[in-house]
Order: structure tokens, then C-alpha cells, then sequence
């Protein structure tokens, strides 16, 4: 598989091919001949309200926002021949299923478009209904590649339906299900081959989780519990079941409020009218449930469903549909944090398990009462639930939904199309949510800042260092409070003996965990602070002046630390504040411990082993960029070499064709003990320092592979990993804590974070070609300045 982030450099910059159409983020490029293959996606659309419309909608949307620059999409819309919706200039075809000769136009343009690579169509029996045979006989005119998405798998078929489904199949290079149950029911009950079907479960959205009461009070419902359901009404979503439980419900808590929100499916109003939502009302009021019922006859926008969703104490799903596969509405409410009580459809039974919601029978409201009461009565558990089921669902965010069918158009297209990983635009948002007057907080609780986690040194380090690159970049005032916050967080912690502790907590008080070893938090503290003097001509006066005498009395006690890592932190310190403090003193220093480096490798090397140690652990490239930048500093062309010759060996160790694989915090790699690369364990710091340690590599020596493998190894937090999944959370501007084996880390802290944040700007400089945009003259010069000095020295 070939994997690029958009755009594809390389080209941009040596071929000439690409040109910026926005000087905007995110960052867009598009190909001069604009020559993209095109997918075309057959399925109903809005503003068609249905639940396949919505789907598809959000798919295409997430397919767009992450592979604009690897494929078009085209959208076909299905509708009867009667209907006629305002498709506006997104839709680019129609098919009218219920017209013969609507197939055959539409088949005509599918073939004679060479550009269309392959055709996805989403299959609901509904859709197709009475023309059976002219959906199969127009799958068989198509001499495309084509997925079929089956929203519904019907178990036990009979002789018509199994021959049916079988002629779909062999029409089709690929099949989607959203459900394991669905993928068995097609291999044992109508013989389809495993191999054909792929499983890509229902997309669910990113949310930020706003404050419950805040949404309670917005929406007027304060002080009320908040039990809802939502979609477009029909019988089958059999709400009388909630309507009869609610009569016990509310004896035992009579603030309970149901939210009913949804309009009557559009199908039913054409064949029944409002009977079914004119009947609820009528059992509302003859059970006097007029205050515990509301009625939101709407077809809400996304922005206000997320919303209403959010301040949902409970969601309930009560279908009726023994033989109903999916439903996208308890996804979203999941996805929103609600604790779900849902009867037992074969989606809900797959992901309701492990303690992420609770499964009912069908049509039993005395057991719907049951629960609900006892979840209103016990928060705890309402939290746990919801923390289960959003960690449950995580995989299943559209972006994952978009990796996943990207994949298989790569797939079934032979690989006619290359993904290219849309880069997001730069998102300060999570930063400063954790950030307080004091400084950095380190945890978070998913995307909510855990304040009784207190602050690390570190981590209000390597935020002064982002914000430096983010200021270097924008030249936002605002961040200058910000950089005044983390520095000020950093002097706190320096001792008047010259050295740094690490861990404080909420009360500002230093903790006793200031008891471990502390050489690598003493080493970025000096990394952080060199970095800013580095920018010295951007920032006021009196902060550089302060800071000045902040590193100065940082580095009286550096020549007693041995730790590997925290004497490349300093040696990357005393570099960045070079240009600036011309200092003989710290010269020496960046020769005395450079020197230590060079007698540890000198050590440890051997044929196979080009490395300062026995083994590669965590924060690896800052070895060799600290012998770099120690050349830089003292010309000793020994350190260059061994820069060279470390890095290029760490690289060879933990990249793989087109994806990334850092060393895992669950198994080191050792010389000759044969131990494999660990599955699982990946930190995003890792990744985001060999990164940062390519962009020095490549500034200084303009080898094109530098600049491949950082583009590679920023795709790991878009999803170019072992798992398909994002790392970096674009709704929130979070990053994912870890990359393990079978799962992601769900919660956003300061390390994680700031992390991503340090990569993402790294980058900015060689993806954007207004470079007065992306590159501040301050930085353009230290890059120029370092060439220079590559070219003197060598």
C-alpha cells in the first residue's frame, strides 16, 4: 500500500506539480491538471430524509475531509420517479429506481467516464423495491469495480431472497456489512465468500462534550433527568414502550423528561399520515405523562442532535425490528457519552457489551422501567457506561469509517489510487483547555482536563517550545501570554542550587515525586529555554533578559548529569540560544557532553549496532539531532558523523515501507538478543520527536528520504498506523494518549498533546509555499544560518 499526507511534497517542491489554491488551513493542494480517479457513491442523499441519506452524507463528508487529494467523489442519487429534491450542485447524477431507462443512462455515463475508478452503492431493501431485476441487471452492466454496502443482512432467506443476494455478489468485487453478526449471515446462511466481505462498522461523530447543565439550561431543561430517543418516526421505533414504562418511571422520579425528537419518516406520512405520532400523543395524555413527554417534531440540524444528545442522561432504543442490523441513532448517542438501554439488535449485542450499556428484551416496558430508575438513581454508573461505550465506539468515528473504505478503493482499484492524508489545520484548541494560570495540566479524562493530575515540568516545557513555533509561525499576541505562562511555570520550578523539579500539584505545592530522577526534566527545561532565546528578536525585552539568567543559572550543575537524553536535551538547549549567548562557557559544556555521547557510542557500536546504547527505549532521535546540533556548535566533524551514522540506523529500525513503528514502551529493542519490534505501546512524544529530529536532518543535509519519512511519520497520528486509526482527535485538537495493540488510549493529555501540536507546526514549513506565510523570518534565518554553517564545515 502507498501512502502519502497531501500534499505530496517531493513533487511540489522538485517536480513543480502542485500549486496552493488557499493560503488558509488546512493546508490544500491541489495538481495543476486536476486528474483525480473519481468513486462514484449510488445511495439516497439529502435533502432526502432518510437514515441511508444521512449516512451517506457524513461518510462522504469524512471521505472528503481526509482523501480530497487522493479521489473524487461523486455522488448518484436515488429517488422515485415522482420525486424531484433540490440536490443543489452536490449531486452529480440521479437514478430514478423505479425507471428502466434511468439504468441504462446511468450505466452509459458510469462507462464511458474513464475517470471513475469504482462505484460504491449503499443497498436497503426499500430502495430497490419492486425492481429487483433491474438494480441486478444494471450491477452487471457496469464494467466497474463495484462495493455493495448491505444496511441490512435478513437471516434465514428463502430460495428467492438467497438467489437474489447471490446475484448482487457476483456481480460485485466487494462487500460491506456493519456488523460481525451481518458478516456470518452472509457466509453460513447464503454462502458468500469471507474473503469478499469486509466489516466497517457504522460511522459515529467526534464530540467534544460540552458541559451537561450548560446544555440543560440552553435548552431550558434544568433540573430535569433527560431521557430521549431521536429518528424518523415510525412504528417500528415502538415507542409506546417508553410511553407505558414511564407510568412507573415517573412515580419514583417525577423530574424525569422524555425527549421524543424526529419527524414522521417521510414514507410513513405518504401511506399513513400522522397516525402513529397522533397516537403517542394520545397515550401521553391518557396517562397524564404531559409534563414527562416532549415532542420535537424536527428534522434537527447535526449541531443541535449533538447537543441534545449530550444532555441526555439516558438514551433508549426500543425497536421492534427483530431483523433490524443497525442503527445509526444509538452510535450517535454513544458517541455523545449517553449510557444506552437498548433491545437486543445485532448491533446493539456487539457493541453494548463489557459494561457499555444495557440490553432488554423487546416490547417489555416493565423491564425498561426497571433499569431506567435504577440508572437514574446511580451517576456512577451512568458515567461508567458512558465512558465504556465511547471507548467501545472509538474506532468507529467517521475518520476511521473514511480510512477503512479509502483502503478498500486502494484495494479493489489495484491501486490505481494512492492515499494522500489530508493534513488538518492547526488546532489550539485542547492546548489551551489545559492550560491554567499556573501552567500546563498533565492528564486528561478523554478531552476534559483532569486538574487534580497536577503539572509536570515537562510538560510546560515542551509547551513553551510549541507555542515559541506557533508564535514564530502566526505572530498571535495572544500566544505571548501563553509563552509567559509556561515560562514562568519553568522558573517556578528551577531550585536556587541550579536545578529543576518536576512535579507540582494543584495547590502549587512540589510533590514527592520530585524524589525520582529528575536529569531528563533538568535537560528540557534547558531545551525549552534555549529555544525561546532563539527567538529572542520576536519577544519583549524583558522576558529574553529574564530568561537569560534563568539558563544561566540552569547550566551550573549540567556537567554532573550522565543521563543519555537529558544531556541531548542540553546540548539542543545551548544550540537554539547560540545565535544569541555567543557563550565560551557553554561551548565547553556542549563539548564536555557531547564528548560522553561519542564515548558511549564508541562503546556500544559494533557492525550491526550503531547506537549510543545496548538498546533503543523511548525518545530515541534526540540523540542523534543533539550530535547535529553539537556539530553546529563546535565543528568537531566526529559529531556529524555520528549523527549521520546513528540516525540513519535508529531510522532503519523503525520505519517500514510507508508507515512509522517507534520503539514500544512495552519492550525495548536490544543488540543481539533477537527481540522483534513490539505491536502496540507506540507514545505519539516518540513520534513526534523523530519528526522534529528529520526536519533538523533534512534542513541540514537536504536529503529528499528526511523529507519522505517525516512525511510518513506524520500520517501515523492521521491514521497510518497498524490500527487505521486517527491518533490526533481534529474536533478537539487533542491527541490520543497511546497506540496499543488492539486499542487507542482515548484520553487527550499534555504530553500527547503538546506533542502532536510540536510535529504539526514542524511541518507547516515545507508543505506551504508562501513561505513568508509559513516560516518566520526569524526561523528562515536560523535555517540559513545552519546550511551556511554545513556548508563551511564541511
Amino acid at each position: 500500500m502507498r501512502v502519502n499526507i497531501a500534499p505530496d511534497y517531493d513533487n511540489a517542491f522538485i517536480s513543480g506539480n502542485y500549486q496552493q489554491t488557499s493560503s488558509d488551513s488546512p493546508i490544500n493542494f491541489q495538481p495543476i491538471e486536476n486528474q483525480l480517479p473519481q468513486i462514484l457513491c449510488i445511495t439516497s442523499y439529502p435533502p432526502r430524509e432518510c437514515g441511508i441519506a444521512t449516512y451517506s452524507q457524513d461518510l462522504i463528508i469524512a471521505l472528503q475531509n481526509k482523501f480530497d487529494q487522493s479521489f473524487d467523489v461523486k455522488i448518484c442519487a436515488l429517488e422515485l420517479k415522482n420525486d424531484n429534491h433540490p440536490y443543489a450542485n452536490q449531486v452529480d447524477y440521479v437514478l430514478k429506481t423505479d425507471d428502466e431507462n434511468s439504468y441504462q443512462t446511468l450505466v452509459r455515463n458510469i462507462n464511458d467516464n474513464d475517470a471513475i475508478e469504482a462505484v460504491l452503492i449503499q443497498h436497503e431493501f426499500g430502495l430497490f423495491k419492486t425492481n429487483e431485476d433491474d438494480f441486478i441487471q444494471f450491477l452487471k452492466w457496469i464494467d466497474k469495480p463495484k462495493i455493495i454496502a448491505f444496511h441490512t443482512v435478513l437471516p434465514n432467506p428463502d430460495a428467492v431472497l438467497k438467489k437474489m443476494i447471490k446475484a448482487i455478489d457476483a456481480s460485485s468485487r466487494s462487500l460491506i456489512v456493519m456488523t460481525n453478526a451481518a458478516s456470518k449471515l452472509l457466509v453460513n446462511d447464503y454462502d458468500i465468500d469471507p474473503e469478499k466481505i469486509t466489516v466497517i462498522a457504522h460511522g459515529t461523530h467526534l464530540v467534544e462534550h460540552s458541559n451537561k447543565d450548560i446544555l440543560k439550561e440552553k435548552y431550558q431543561l434544568s433540573g430535569r433527568k433527560v431521557i430521549s430517543t431521536f429518528g424518523l418516526l415510525s412504528s417500528g421505533k415502538c415507542i409506546e414502550t417508553t410511553i407505558s414504562a414511564l407510568k412507573t418511571i415517573v412515580k419514583q422520579e417525577p423530574e424525569v423528561l422524555f425527549l421524543v425528537i424526529g419527524k414522521t419518516h417521510p414514507n410513513v406520512v405518504k401511506n399513513e399520515g400522522e397516525q402513529y405520532r397522533e397516537s403517542l400523543e394520545e397515550s401521553v395524555k391518557a396517562l397524564h405523562l404531559q409534563k414527562n413527554v416532549l415532542f420535537i417534531n424536527q428534522y434537527l440540524p447535526l449541531h443541535d442532535l449533538l447537543e441534545y444528545l449530550q444532555l441526555t442522561d439516558i438514551y433508549l432504543f426500543t425497536s421492534k425490528d427483530r431483523n433490524q442490523a443497525v442503527s445509526g441513532t444509538f452510535s450517535y448517542a454513544i458517541s455523545c457519552g449517553c449510557p444506552i438501554i437498548s433491545t437486543p439488535i445485532p448491533h446493539a449485542c456487539e457493541v453494548l457489551k463489557n459494561g457499555s450499556g444495557i440490553i432488554i428484551d423487546f416490547e417489555k416496558p416493565k423491564q425498561l422501567a426497571k433499569h431506567v430508575i435504577n440508572l437514574l438513581k446511580d451517576e456512577d454508573l451512568r458515567k461508567s457506561i458512558a465512558a465504556n461505550g465511547i471507548h467501545q465506539l472509538a474506532p468507529t468515528a467517521w475518520e476511521n469509517s473514511a480510512i477503512a473504505h479509502a483502503m478498500l478503493f486502494e484495494s479493489i482499484t489495484d491501486e490505481s489510487i494512492t492515499l494522500h492524508y489530508k493534513i488538518p489545520k492547526i488546532n489550539l484548541n485542547h492546548f489551551k483547555n489545559l492550560t491554567t494560570e499556573l501552567g500546563m495540566i498533565q492528564f486528561s479524562i478523554i478531552n476534559q482536563p483532569d486538574i487534580a493530575s497536577g503539572y509536570t515540568l515537562d510538560d510546560n516545557a515542551r509547551a513553551l517550545v510549541a507555542m515559541c513555533q506557533h508564535f514564530e509561525l502566526t505572530h498571535d499576541a495572544v500566544d505571548l501570554q501563553y509563552i509567559e505562562i509556561y515560562y514562568n511555570f519553568i522558573k517556578y520550578c528551577l531550585q536556587p542550587e541550579g536545578y529543576f523539579l518536576n512535579y507540582v500539584d494543584v495547590n502549587r505545592a512540589f510533590t514527592k515525586q520530585n524524589n525520582e530522577n529528575l536529569a531528563d526534566s533538568n535537560g528540557r527545561a534547558i531545551w525549552a529555554l534555549g529555544y525561546m532565546i532563539s527567538i529572542s528578536d520576536m519577544l519583549p525585552d524583558e522576558i529574553i533578559v529574564d530568561a537569560r539568567k534563568t539558563l544561566k543559572l540552569a547550566l551550573t550543575n549540567v556537567s554532573r548529569i550522565h543521563s543519555p537524553r537529558a544531556m541531548a536535551f542540553i546540548i539542543k538547549g545551548i544550540y537554539y540560544s547560540h545565535e544569541h549567548i555567543n557563550s565560551f562557557e557553554n561551548s565547553l559544556i556542549v563539548k564536555h557532553l557531547a564528548d560522553r555521547l561519542v564515548q558511549m557510542y564508541k562503546h556500544e557500536t559494533d557492525k550491526n549496532w550503531q547506537w549510543f546504547e545496548s538498546y533503543l527505549t523511548y525518545g530515541n532521535s534526540i540523540l542523534p539531532e543533539a550530535m547535529l546540533c553539537a556539530y553546529l556548535v563546535d565543528s568537531n566533524p566526529a559529531y556529524m558523523e555520528i549523527a549521520q551514522t546513528s540516525f540513519d540506523f535508529l531510522l532503519s529500525k523503525i520505519f517500514m515501507e510507508n508507515t512509522i513503528n517507534v520503539i514500544s514502551n512495552k519492550g525495548w529493542l536490544y543488540n543481539n538478543k533477537g527481540i522483534t519490534t513490539k505491536i502496540g505501546g507506540e507514545q505519539p512524544i516518540d513520534v513526534a520527536y523523530t519528526i522534529l529530529a528529520l526536519s533538523k536532518f533534512y534542513d541540514a543535509f537536504e536529503n529528499p528520504d528526511y523529507l519522505k519519512k517525516m512525511e510518513i511519520g506524520f500520517s501515523w497520528f492521521l491514521g497510518n498506523n497498524h490500527l487505521h486509526q486517527i491518533v490526533y482527535n481534529p474536533c478537539t485538537g487533542g491527541c490520543y494518549d497511546g497506540l496499543e495493540a488492539n486499542y487507542i488510549n482515548l484520553n487527550q493529555g499534555a504530553e500527547s498533546t503538546v506533542s502532536y501540536l510540536m510535529a504539526r507546526l514542524t511541518i507547516e514549513r515545507y508543505f506551504t509555499v508562501d513561505k513568508k506565510k509559513a516560516v518566520s523570518k526569524n526561523e528562515f534565518s536560523r535555517k540559513l544560518n545552519l546550511k551556511k554553517t554545513i556548508l563551511y564545515k564541511t
